[in-house]
């Protein structure tokens, strides 16, 4: 790709992967300035039968390493706007589409991770926490279709990206070589 050429993007995915991310910072903040004030009572949230937040957000597995899992959650989706905004989205930086992609694989993850520490450690879930893991999913998916349109397949042909740093690269040792000439 030449310098100061952008990608090619579906118009619709900067704003949904943003509003995505706007509802998961919505989310995850409301469980994480719930879990700093104590609250065990979740608005709305029932504390009886398979859905109890108070006993999934207390639970043990509600930490990792030693920070509430919901205050990652709201770290993760803060730090995933800047690369979901349109500008990053046409960039043809390959670092930042695999770097989101791979911070998509890692919060989806992390979510099978929590998913399953609900159903099979706590044996409950939490509304507000199925909400996020939700989003999470839509978030990797949409992430995922946007880095498939964006970017060739490792394989399947020419990279162009390479293609110009290599040109560029030979270039800069030609011009090198006739200058000390």
């Amino acid at each position: 790709m030449s310098v100061g050429a952008t990608l090619t993007v579906p118009r619709w995915l900067s704003p949904a992967t943003v509003m995505v991310a706007l509802l998961g910072v919505g989310d995850a903040a409301y469980l994480t300035v719930e879990h700093f004030s104590g609250t065990s009572h979740l608005a709305g949230c029932k504390a009886g039968g398979v859905i109890n937040c108070a006993k999934v957000t207390t639970s043990a597995e509600s930490h990792f390493l030693g920070m509430p899992v919901a205050l990652l959650g709201l770290i993760y989706f803060v730090l995933a706007i800047p690369f979901l905004l349109p500008a990053a989205w046409r960039t043809p930086d390959r670092r930042v589409r695999v770097f989101r992609q791979l911070c998509a694989v890692g919060g989806l993850g992390f979510v099978l991770w929590l998913v399953y520490a609900e159903f099979v450690k706590i044996h409950n879930i939490c509304e507000y926490c199925t909400g996020v893991h939700i989003l999470t999913l839509i978030l990797f998916v949409l992430i995922t279709y946007g880095t498939l349109v964006t970017a060739p397949l490792p394989g399947l042909g020419p990279d162009e990206d390479t293609h110009d740093e290599q040109a560029d690269r030979n270039r800069r040792r030609a011009a090198k070589r006739a200058a000390s000439v």
